[in-house]
């Protein structure tokens, strides 16, 4: 007989997503003899009345069965029933809600725990969950990158958690606020699948014929190829386990030098430690190798009906900015195309403020937050949320995770559910400028440009951001840079390329609230400008929205 299982993501206390057809799915391991493959499932509300039932018989040998059960609306109490080949016991789930499923994707700031951020104590001192807290639920993705036998046993050992879960402190912070706000105010059970996975780059969630068409992506591949090359299967394992077991003792030598020292520099870590062994080798078991997590964790919980996604990745890609717009928007087309639905919205992060103390300011971030617009303007349904402010000094772990999360779902509320306006939850986005050029009769004069922008229909406010602003010296300091003072954040430039610091007049009456001038004695006839172009660096211009204006450069 073949062997038949549930996948794992179904399980008691789990979430369905109401007012859409609801998958229910599994896998299959054919044996020699069969025939064929009996699947049924059936949907029950908390009175024991049948919502939805189908049956599926397979005679072709699928690795995967899915069943699809009619949409339903939020409701909670219900069970779940499905009968593997006939079998006289049916396989129950308990405690099911109906409600509202959001996937929590990206690497280590989606990742970042609940109990780990700042919110998170006063979050979890509220066991009851009656300040909101009870009406998520949240299942994590099996999070091993390899696929042998302890991949499955554990995998067997996930299941949906409510607030009374031990493990409630190892949510994920932002998908944690972001359902609490979601699950108020839209009055049902909110449910969070953390898909994510700390340092990764969007080419590890991305099947292989979406890096191999395009040829910037394809050097995802090429490296991973030709880096092991001649190398076997049990070779590129036992190098990673030698790896993990080497990282292991480093970690613990470095966690106790912070733990003595938490002002302790990265490069006196390594100067007492040796350069640090991470990511490790590159191998068919190292989690960060393109496609991997695709096999390992996306695929594992395909096709689950979900709402949307919540992306906050580009970190790990910023070695690779010019070619990000391309690798995200293909990430975006894969898993719409295998979650059969085109319109999936994508609610992502536009990456905040960040840079080490002693290193340059490559602008490689600047870069990553520039195509992060791009793709907000270019892919359909995918919303960006600019989070520019939100940065830690020195720390590329933001630990305040509740005022992202919340934007988020502002963001979601209007542009996801209707029930907002866009550009109340929008950051004001630049839409377009006109150069006035200088007055070639008079030689005092000279140019200036003149910016228009959307979601700030009201204008926008000035803040200081002294802090901000020396942090953002000091590390200049560090590099033998001083800063100028006439410094604002606005920059512009003329034909030779030379950004000179700018003077800005913000809109002042009704025809221009949405418009910013910018000029500089230095720049006679202006042709470009740039604002908050920096890894890290002073924020001080948000819209009457209170929401920060987005970087941008012309």
């Amino acid at each position: 007989m073949a062997e038949i299982q549930v996948a794992a993501v179904f399980s008691d206390n789990i979430v369905l997503q109401r007012n859409k057809i609801i998958n229910i799915f599994g896998w299959i391991d054919w044996k020699e003899k069969d025939k064929e493959i009996f699947v049924k499932a059936e949907l029950f509300n908390k009175n024991g009345d049948l919502l939805g039932e189908n049956t599926r018989i397979y005679t072709n040998p699928v690795k995967k069965w899915v069943i699809s059960l009619p949409s339903q609306e939020a409701q909670e109490e219900c069970s779940l029933k499905i009968w593997l080949n006939q079998s006289t016991e049916a396989i129950v789930f308990s405690n099911i809600a109906i409600g509202e499923v959001w996937l929590a994707g990206g690497q280590s700031n989606m990742e970042f725990e609940l109990g780990n951020c700042t919110e998170g104590p006063q979050e979890l001192a509220d066991t009851s969950g009656e300040n909101g807290a009870k009406n998520v639920r949240f299942y994590y993705t099996n999070k091993i990158a390899w696929m042998d036998q302890h991949f499955y046993q554990a995998e067997k050992n996930t299941a949906w958690q409510t607030w009374d879960s031990p493990n409630k402190n190892a949510w994920s912070a932002v998908g944690f606020f972001f359902a609490k706000k979601l699950a108020a105010d839209l009055g049902c059970t909110v449910g969070v699948i953390g898909c994510n996975w700390g340092g990764t780059s969007a080419s590890a969630w991305m099947r292989r014929e979406y890096l191999e068409k395009d040829e910037d992506l394809r050097t995802y591949l090429t490296e991973q190829e030709e880096a092991t090359a001649g190398k076997s299967i049990d070779q590129q394992c036992r190098e990673y386990e030698e790896y993990e077991v080497i990282q292991a003792e480093w970690q613990k030598k470095c966690d106790a030098l912070y733990a003595a020292n938490p002002e302790i520099t990265w490069a006196k870590v390594e100067e007492t430690l040796g350069k640090s062994p991470w990511p490790g080798p590159r191998s068919c078991k190292n989690p960060y190798r393109p496609c991997g997590l695709y096999d390992c964790m996306v695929n594992r919980i395909l096709p689950y009906t979900l709402k949307g996604v919540l992306w906050y990745q580009g970190e790990s890609d910023d070695h690779k900015p010019y070619s990000y717009a391309k690798l995200f928007s293909k990430l975006i087309d894969n898993w719409r195309t295998d979650w059969k639905d085109p319109e999936l919205p994508f609610v992502f992060v536009q990456l905040p403020n960040h840079r080490n103390e002693y290193d340059k300011d490559f602008k490689h971030w600047c870069l990553i937050r520039s195509v992060q617009e791009k793709v907000h303007h270019m892919v359909k349904n995918a919303f960006m949320t600019c989070a520019l402010d939100l940065g830690q000094f020195n720390d590329i772990h933001p630990k305040a995770k509740k005022v992202v999360a919340e934007r988020m779902e502002e963001n979601a509320l209007a542009n996801v559910y209707n029930l907002k306006k866009a550009q109340d939850v929008l950051s004001p986005m630049l839409k377009g400028y006109t150069i006035k050029g200088a007055d070639p009769s008079d030689a005092n004069s000279f140019g200036k440009i003149i910016l228009t922008f959307d979601n700030a229909a009201t204008g926008f406010v000035a803040r200081e951001d002294k802090i901000n602003l020396d942090y953002y010296k000091r590390m200049e300091q560090h590099q033998g840079n001083s800063v100028s003072p006439a410094f604002t954040g606005f920059e512009i430039a003329g034909s030779d390329g030379i950004f000179y610091p700018a003077a800005y007049r913000l809109g002042q009456s009704e025809k221009d609230f949405n418009t910013i001038t910018l000029s500089s004695p230095l720049v006679k006839n202006p042709v470009s400008a740039r604002y908050a172009w920096y890894n890290y660096g002073p924020v001080n211009i948000f819209g009457k929205n209170g929401l920060p204006l987005a970087p941008f450069m012309i």
